[in-house]
């Protein structure tokens, strides 16, 4: 029979009749994961302040304080005036929710899986 290929969440976290990782392998994955997730957070900064800039006419600095702001769900700092400028902060708000939401499961999938293979090497032992 044909053995399948390994998915990309085989190659990133063990299967569960695999022995549990060692500490400095654990805190390797975590430290990648946070990669991933500082990847994804400046992305979306990234999106944000080239959107305040543009459509909200504002320096720079302050188009990273409303992204920052927006993306840690702070809310708005700076009013904006046009009607682009109010339907980008809007869309923006909306995708920061998502990005949030996605950041946090990134940063937490390691610590999760550890815990839930945790459990099922103590289900098995019994």
């Amino acid at each position: 029979m044909k053995e399948r290929p390994k998915t990309r969440i085989g190659r990133n976290f063990e299967h569960r009749r695999q022995p549990l990782l060692s500490r400095k392998q654990f805190a390797h994955r975590q430290l990648r994961f946070l990669a991933y997730a500082s990847v994804i957070i400046s992305f979306s900064l990234l999106i944000g302040i080239v959107g305040y800039c543009y459509f909200g006419d504002v320096s720079l600095i302050d188009g990273f304080y409303n992204a920052s702001m927006i993306l840690t769900g702070m809310g708005p700092v700076t009013p904006m005036q046009t009607d682009a400028a109010k339907i980008f902060a809007s869309l923006y708000a909306l995708f920061s929710g998502i990005a949030f939401l996605t950041t946090a499961a990134v940063l937490l999938a390691p610590a999760i899986h550890r815990v839930l293979h945790l459990l099922n090497l103590d289900v098995e032992e019994e």
